[in-house]
């Protein structure tokens, strides 16, 4: 098990090099060995991970402490060492002039801690690219929000569009006010307690627009504050036990309500961080520093068994996987191959397309791929 994961963290270093040459060369190994070691064991729980590790030393206790070490590291700053990795994701989504899928979620960690992610729709999946873990299980605010989306504001390429969907927390003044002022686009699902100004009366909350109404679409509503001003379309499916209400900067119409449903791509994402996957929620970590450091060496693995999915679809493609090449098109914000390869990039599947990694010598490829 040692074996695969040194060979993995092997592969890994060559790509950490290539998108950092400047980061110190020890940092790069341990980083390697940490992502090796998440991919093979898929465990939050650092005494497991540690136990993977391949290091000249019987005691465990000295793992244990040489893994403490790198989580305490203040050189891995998360958006730091992910920058040319998503930097890469963005160009490859927005290219050909596709729109650029954003999501943004947050998800609890008991009652200690909460993580908000800001990712990119790949396919019909969706890759890290900034999150944060504030203390405390209660809605994060607008401000680590902006501090997300403006690290991939730096990241974009000029002139890239970009559609963010949010979850029924989110919305805010501040939040619609900077969206507003970089011109992107955005699909926010409200809560039935938001007050709104329809221009027809009194003001009312969300809930009492939506009872009984299977499709309804409003344009110049204020929210908030008079300030935020937006437009609204609620559509209420017969398989879904709640409205979809969504403010949204376009012309409301049953097919712009729907593109709130590009943020199901991050579901399978959290299947990833969670059960299906690393099993995040059981980490026993109380630092949000430790937290994200985690949580980067989980989205490093990530990107590394997307990019072995995607070598693996384009070289090694399936009947059914040819067939999709022939003849489907594109998604916004897809590349060709993606669906088949975030099918076999996904940590189980990335650990089965490569044969545990006994051999490698189609996994040692470069990061980030050119376009």
């Amino acid at each position: 098990m040692m074996g695969s994961v040194k060979r993995l963290a092997n592969a890994v270093a060559h790509g950490l090099r290539e998108g950092h040459p400047g980061l110190h060369k020890t940092v790069v190994s341990k980083l390697a060995l940490a992502v090796g070691a998440m991919i093979e064991g898929q465990t939050p729980n650092t005494v497991e991970l540690a136990n993977l590790l391949p290091l000249d030393t019987e005691r465990q206790d000295r793992r244990e402490q040489w893994l403490r070490r790198l989580l305490k590291n203040p050189r891995l700053g998360p958006a730091v060492v992910i920058a040319p990795f998503a930097q890469a994701e963005l160009a490859k989504a927005s290219c050909q002039g596709q729109t650029v899928l954003l999501n943004m979620d947050q998800t609890d960690l008991g009652d200690r801690m909460a993580l908000l992610r800001v990712a990119l729709r790949v396919g019909d999946r969706a890759l890290p690219l900034a999150w944060r873990a504030p203390g405390g299980g209660a809605q994060i605010g607008v401000a680590r929000q902006r501090g997300g989306l403006g690290k991939i504001l730096a990241w974009l390429p000029a002139g890239a569009r970009v559609l963010l969907s949010a979850d029924r927390f989110y919305p805010s003044a501040a939040l619609f006010t900077w969206l507003q002022a970089q011109g992107w686009s955005y699909r926010l699902r409200l809560k039935g307690n938001v007050l709104a100004d329809t221009g027809a009366g009194d003001e009312t909350t969300m809930g009492a627009l939506a009872p009984g109404v299977l499709e309804r679409y409003l344009t110049g509503v204020r929210l908030f504050a008079p300030e935020i001003i937006t437009n609204l379309g609620i559509l209420h499916e017969d398989h879904h036990p709640e409205p979809w209400i969504i403010a949204m900067d376009a012309v409301p119409t049953r097919a712009s309500v729907l593109d709130y449903g590009a943020r199901g791509a991050i579901e399978p994402m959290f299947s990833d961080f969670k059960g299906r996957g690393f099993n995040l929620e059981d980490s026993h970590l109380r630092h949000a520093d430790r937290l994200e450091r985690l949580v980067l060496i989980m989205a490093l693995a990530m990107y590394w068994c997307v990019r072995v999915g995607r070598d693996e679809a384009r070289h090694h493609p399936t009947p059914l996987e040819k067939k999709s090449m022939r003849n489907t098109t594109p998604r916004i914000g897809a590349s060709r191959n993606s669906i088949a390869a975030w099918f076999r990039g996904s940590p189980a599947g990335c650990v089965a397309s490569c044969g545990a990694f006994k051999t490698t010598s189609h996994c040692l490829l470069s990061w980030p791929e050119s376009n």
